[in-house]
């Protein structure tokens, strides 16, 4: 595995899907000795979770819960 020039490298795939690092993942690096570690960000923001926060107070029908799970399963 290569470093590009622009100081790019590709994480193969069975260690992303290993540790979870979905595109976007914020991830940290650490240098211990001679070694570089990557791991994923701690207390970073969940996949998902700028599109609930922009989805937040968009509703525009005011249903109960058990209004909603009723419309869902055609009760």
């Amino acid at each position: 595995m290569k470093i590009t020039a622009k100081g790019q490298v590709t994480v193969p795939q069975d260690i992303r899907r290993r540790l979870g690092l979905m595109p976007n993942t914020e991830v940290e690096f650490s240098v211990s000795g001679d070694r570089a570690y990557l791991r994923k960000a701690v207390g970073k923001a969940r996949r998902g979770d700028a599109l609930i926060a922009r989805m937040r107070g968009r509703a525009t029908v005011r249903m109960s819960t058990d209004e909603i799970m009723a419309l869902t399963r055609a009760e």
